[in-house]
């Protein structure tokens, strides 16, 4: 695709990064000569110094003849103005960041008004993450497939479980439990496992499932499955509104501990069902007068991620709640990979996935049949919802008779609502949607996990 992005900030070279592996051919412009210096030198992409809402510099871009415009410059309004002029002279899909909650309250509106084919808000997309685990505080990580019918779960084993140093096939006939282990990283290595894999303490395993079977399996293993009962926040800012109001629909006590008296003002009257609290969140004393240790849940969401990280790791040292830390910078991921800091949120990761995602979805018009697409694993593993259509070379063939590229693993089959985990003798219908995890990346048809 022909893909012009407006904004070379953290957000936009991540998505450059990530598009341009996959192929595109993308011109980025912002208005910083080092910006663009820098993304033209890492990535194969053209650049172009100006003003991305400019009708000039977005024809000399190419806008004419563009799939898609992405703008993720730091103002709402610019790159809703970039997206209303891209798609007035080029007629090209549009995908704008909005981040103002006065917008976001009427982004349907703006979605319809300008054409846009899709609104991204980070502290949003970031709160959604976060809520998803504190619904089920023993995971890392959940990402969704079939509209939520299906989930992968990411989970560490700890030292006493009893899936230590089992193989999967006999914990497959101990727990009975219609899951399937996709995934296992161990250290630096990971690995798509068959039934032989012998599984240890510290592993952190991908567990794909039906909502219903993930939950039995967790129980099974004796690990807790039932949501928190509160959250304890540090950091008031826009992600701890968002999250707070999702928390409070589900029942979830939410505590915030905000220093600006303004915003912890401003925020007693949008949450009135949340307790505020006007101090430092890094004042230790406070934490521990405010009931910490009790908290069944902790999250470290100030603007800094050195605060953020300390934070965790204080918490870490005087309670058993769940951990989650948000952190922007994206340099950091392999410094702090090991300090277990729970549930790493990296929201700049989240609104460069969620966008790549659409751009895969944007393609099934041109031949691709990706439904949804996760990148795990430092992008090295890749779990993909196909939409399986006619005259596919898989339908009505027992699993165990496909030939198979190495490192595939087909993990569940959604027939019509029905969420299969396939056996040897499954077989994969029309209109099914079918999750693929591979350390194989960039598949683009589900005839691609075929040998040719």
């Amino acid at each position: 695709m022909q893909i012009i992005i407006v904004g070379c900030g953290n957000v936009g070279s991540t998505i450059v990064e990530k598009l341009s592996k996959e192929g595109h051919n993308i011109t980025v412009i912002d208005t910083k000569i080092d910006a663009i210096k820098n993304v033209t030198i890492n990535f194969d992409v053209m650049g172009m110094v100006g003003n991305g809402a400019g009708y000039t510099i977005q024809k000399e871009a190419g806008i004419e003849d563009a799939d898609l415009m992405i703008a993720v410059t730091g103002s709402d309004e610019l790159n809703l103005l970039c997206c209303l002029i891209a798609k007035k002279a080029g007629g090209c899909h549009t995908i704008a960041r909005v981040r103002n909650p006065v917008y976001s309250r009427e982004i349907n509106f703006i979605k319809e008004e300008l054409g846009l084919s899709m609104v991204i808000n980070p502290e949003d997309a970031a709160a959604l993450e976060i809520a998803r685990v504190l619904k089920f505080p023993s995971a890392i990580k959940i990402d969704t497939f079939a509209k939520g019918r299906i989930e992968l779960v990411k989970y560490r084993i700890e030292e006493n479980s009893i899936l230590c140093d089992q193989s999967l096939k006999n914990i497959s006939a101990k727990l009975k439990c219609d899951v399937l282990v996709c995934m296992v990283e161990r250290g630096e290595d990971v690995y798509i496992p068959d039934g032989n894999f012998m599984l240890r303490a510290k592993d952190e395993i991908s567990v794909v499932g039906s909502v219903k079977n993930s939950v039995q399996f967790f129980k099974k293993l004796g690990v807790p499955t039932t949501r928190a009962k509160n959250a304890f926040i540090v950091g008031g800012g826009e992600t701890a509104y968002y999250l707070a109001k999702q928390l409070i629909s589900i029942g979830i006590a939410v505590k915030i501990v905000e220093k600006d008296k303004a915003r912890c003002e401003e925020l007693s009257e949008l949450l009135p069902q949340a307790m505020m609290i006007y101090g430092d969140g890094t004042d230790r004393n406070l934490l521990m007068e405010e009931g910490l240790p009790s908290a069944e849940s902790f999250v470290a969401l100030t603007n800094f991620d050195e605060e953020n990280i300390m934070l965790s790791l204080f918490v870490k040292s005087i309670s058993k709640a769940k951990l989650i830390t948000k952190v922007h910078r994206i340099s950091y991921d392999e410094i702090i990979g090991g300090m277990e800091l729970g549930s790493l949120i990296y929201p700049k990761y989240i609104t460069a996935e969620s966008i790549v995602k659409h751009v895969r979805a944007l393609q099934n018009s041109i031949g691709s049949n990706i439904e949804t697409l996760y990148r795990m694993s430092n992008d090295r593993v890749e779990a993909l919802e196909f939409i399986v259509k006619e005259d596919s070379p898989v339908i009505g063939i027992p699993l165990q008779e496909l030939r198979l590229k190495p490192n595939m693993l087909i993990c569940s089959i959604n027939h019509k609502g029905n969420i299969i985990t396939p056996g040897g003798q499954s077989r994969i219908a029309v209109g099914d949607t079918v999750v693929i995890v591979t350390t194989l990346t960039g598949l683009h048809d589900i005839k691609d996990i075929l040998k040719s």
